[in-house]
């Protein structure tokens, strides 16, 4: 290998909460156990944090916080920037521990690690997205101003898929506001969420100010009732947001959660069809399909389709499933060997319901027999009853549905119960406006397969895959972390002072 993965240690290392900036330790009984899907061994041991570990967590933050609030935001951006270099130097470290714990390729783990670090950038420039609005003199020597302030203690609850990205979505922006932060992160890939809390305290991040907690339903649950978090951001499964959303706006917290998707793009006939190929391979198999912004159906209108399948399948020979570590690899394993199980259910379900299946990824045999190696999969005519249309699979199985017009193409992705992310392929400019007015998705690509937005910019879905008003990152992310305050301002002269009036104030 050109790049040294991690192995498996003789002595298993037990990975610690990051509250208070310091390494909480646990005992071994309260862990459970990290695998390398590439091989299936187990390679180190996460804590299984609760309620207590919450409690600390936010006691801490909440200590952390007024000092953190007070303190000048070019004395705030001086730490982000030096978080951001220390990001940055360490990047191919946090790429090897993504691919160790997820499985994907090292590429992907680096090109994730440095989309991550473009909203760290953002945050260290958030200093003008703070500022606020003054009017002088809106009635007789009344002034008028708003500011932003911070909440105070906030969460994030993030996914396996992108362990260094989706927390760099969320907390920057967080911190720069001036909050003080509890990530929970996934427990099956907590490598790279360990190393960032750690170059925090590095950058001169304040203890308290940035803490950790892993766990799972309990930790959530935690976090969701706990009456000293004032909001929470949370990445993942639409049910699980769902819970997040309802139990926490009950308990008055603000929350916005980012949840499952099924992602189409739409190809008509005039496209280049050796660029929808590539796109539709790549967006459909990278990082073997656990992204909410894989492009898994693919809806052909007219003649799209049929001239479309060979170049498919041509590059679907062509790939290298093998361990991410591994130089030219295209995809690696999936996570978990449960996920896998899953995944293979689906294939299932889609033969079942009567979808041809022109490549079956069950009979892949990877480099490992131990780890979780799965094959891709392609199915052809699959139809909107068809439930492997419908649900979310989070993983390399990619179908192609067929429209006999562009009209019936862009109703079905708007009659679809998700939204997350889109994307059409053609060079008729007329279609692709006319694509971008109609489409229901927040998230467009025009010839672009996985139209994640830059680092500055927000990042959200609609219907089913967002709950909540608001969007993560960007200038959704500043107005999130912050409470606007309007303020009404008088400094009468001294002796000016008028007589006592029960009248409503006026603005004359």
């Amino acid at each position: 290998m050109s790049i040294d993965a991690p192995t498996a240690p003789a002595v298993l290392p037990v990975l610690s909460h990051y509250i208070n900036g310091t390494a909480v330790e646990v005992a071994p009984e309260a862990t459970g156990p990290v695998y390398n899907p590439a091989t299936g061994q187990v390679i180190a041991r996460v804590p299984r944090g609760g309620a207590a570990e919450v409690d600390a967590a936010v006691a801490a933050a909440a200590a952390a916080f007024p000092a953190w609030r007070d303190l000048p935001l070019i004395a705030r951006s001086n730490i982000f920037f030096a978080f951001r270099n220390l990001m940055y130097e360490h990047r191919e470290e946090l790429a090897r521990l993504v691919t160790r714990d997820h499985g994907k390729t090292f590429p992907d783990a680096l090109s994730e690690v440095l989309r991550g670090i473009e909203t760290i950038d953002f945050a260290c420039g958030l200093p003008v997205h703070l500022a606020g609005m003054m009017t002088p003199n809106i009635s007789t020597a009344v002034d008028a101003f708003t500011l932003r302030a911070p909440l105070g203690v906030v969460a994030a609850i993030t996914p396996f898929n992108f362990p260094v990205m989706v927390p760099a979505w969320i907390y920057p922006i967080a911190l720069m506001c001036g909050n003080t932060v509890i990530l929970k992160p996934s427990s099956h890939t907590p490598g790279a969420t360990q190393l960032q809390a750690e170059l925090w305290t590095q950058a001169g991040g304040p203890d308290g100010t940035f803490n950790v907690v892993y766990g799972g339903r309990e930790a959530v649950a935690a976090i969701v009732e706990h009456p000293g978090i004032r909001a929470i951001q949370f990445v993942g499964s639409t049910a699980v947001g769902r819970y997040v959303y309802e139990e926490g706006t009950k308990r008055g917290k603000r929350v916005g959660a980012y949840t499952s998707a099924k992602n189409a793009m739409l190809v008509l006939p005039d496209a280049d069809l050796d660029l929808v190929a590539d796109a539709a391979v790549a967006a459909g198999y990278g990082s073997a399909g656990e992204r909410c912004m894989a492009q898994t159906l693919l809806i052909a209108v007219g003649s799209a389709g049929d001239a479309l399948k060979p170049k498919i399948l041509e590059r679907i020979a062509r790939l290298k499933i093998t361990d991410g570590m591994e130089p030219g690899a295209d995809m690696g394993p999936i996570y978990s060997a449960e996920h896998r199980a899953s995944i293979i259910d689906w294939i299932g379900v889609g033969e079942a319901e009567g979808a041809d299946l022109l490549v079956d990824g069950r009979t892949f045999e990877g480099p490992n027999p131990d780890g979780f190696f799965l094959g891709v999969s392609l199915f052809d005519h699959v139809t909107p009853a068809m439930r492997i249309y419908q649900e979310e699979i989070f993983g390399p199985v990619f179908g192609i549905v067929y429209a006999a017009t562009f009209d019936e193409g862009l109703r079905l992705i708007n009659d679809h119960k998700y939204a997350n992310g889109t994307a059409i392929f053609t060079t008729d400019g007329g279609a692709a406006r006319r694509f971008k007015l109609e489409v229901a998705v927040p998230m467009i690509g025009v010839n672009v397969p996985i139209p994640v937005p830059a680092g500055y910019l927000s990042f959200s879905g609609a219907k089913e895959s967002s709950i909540g008003d608001l969007a993560m990152r960007g200038e959704d992310g500043v107005r999130f972390f912050t409470q606007q305050k309007m303020v009404t301002e008088r400094w009468p002269e001294p002796g000016k002072q008028g007589p006592l009036s029960l009248v409503f104030p006026g603005n004359a």
